[in-house]
């Protein structure tokens, strides 16, 4: 009984999402590079992560040697509407290359999918974005 209604079939539901979806992390890292190039620096992939959903690490290399680390920044100090966003924290600033590796190989044996990205340049700012200083407050976390 084809036009019975105890036959019909509901068409199909759509989902809503209430957050933005997080660009894959290959994605991301291969924008993030041609963006350095485009700069006139260079960069390079140092540890290669899970494609889809590793945590992504940037360690900036400066002419004198020194390095810094950048590391995903908590979720805290997101606001719901920008969970779809990649932020960094400052790690390590203007500090010894062993330093940054002994950090990395700390991260990797809590991590092991997680990329990092080596970048030769004087300044980030306009590669990756920053958490502010402060987290947000959402009352059950705290720094």
């Amino acid at each position: 009984m084809r036009g019975s209604p105890a036959f019909a079939i509901a068409p199909p539901r759509r989902a809503v999402y209430a957050a933005a979806m997080r660009l894959r992390s290959d994605i991301f890292v291969s924008a993030l590079m041609r963006r350095v190039f485009a700069r006139g620096d260079f960069a390079a992939v140092e540890v290669k992560g899970a494609e889809e959903a590793g945590a992504v690490f940037v360690r900036q290399v400066f002419r004198d040697g020194t390095e810094s680390l950048y590391g995903p920044a908590p979720q805290s100090v997101f606001e719901a509407e920008e969970s779809g966003l990649r932020r960094f924290e400052a790690r390590l600033e203007r500090v010894e290359a062993a330093a940054v590796a002994d950090a990395l190989a700390r991260e990797r044996r809590f991590d092991g999918d997680l990329w990092v990205v080596s970048i030769e340049a004087d300044a980030l700012d306009d590669l990756i974005e920053f958490a502010g200083a402060e987290p947000k407050d959402d009352g059950f976390f705290r720094r």
